[in-house]
């Protein structure tokens, strides 16, 4: 390995481990826990039900994750 590999592999590692935290508009997760609850949503999507939260919640947890934000977003159903 040489001296370069060995100084960049920890950056990179860094990296991959901080975009999920900023993958999430702060303005929506006002409470930083990295997902969105239905009324976060609401408070800056009126027009979001319980219906539409709930299908975009595919685990069925009650929040929007990373991966159901990010699909989401792709789809155009929430703002970038």
């Amino acid at each position: 390995m040489t001296r370069t590999t060995k100084l960049l592999t920890p950056l990179a590692v860094l990296t991959a481990l901080a975009v999920p935290a900023f993958a999430q508009d702060a303005a929506i997760d006002v409470n930083g826990d990295g997902m969105y609850s239905f009324p976060e949503l609401q408070a800056v999507m009126p027009e979001m039900t319980e219906e539409d939260f709930t299908t975009l919640d595919v685990s069925g947890d009650g929040m929007l994750d990373t991966d159901e934000i990010t699909a989401a977003t792709e789809a155009g159903l929430l703002p970038e």
